[in-house]
């Protein structure tokens, strides 16, 4: 039996979990070693450019 859903939302919701996944490769932001805000934000950024970018 299949269960009816919407693939476009699912492969939108596929595409921030793995996201995610990739975020937790970054000790740094996995562990949210920076406390500050701003810094924790930042390195958030880069690690989305990085991982997006290879």
């Amino acid at each position: 039996m299949q269960i009816e859903h919407d693939r476009q939302i699912y492969h939108q919701r596929n595409v921030v979990e793995r996201m995610f996944c990739r975020f937790k490769d970054w000790r740094r932001v996995a562990t949210r070693f920076d406390r500050n805000i701003k810094t924790f934000m930042a390195t958030i950024a880069i690690a989305a450019f990085v991982t997006w970018w290879l």
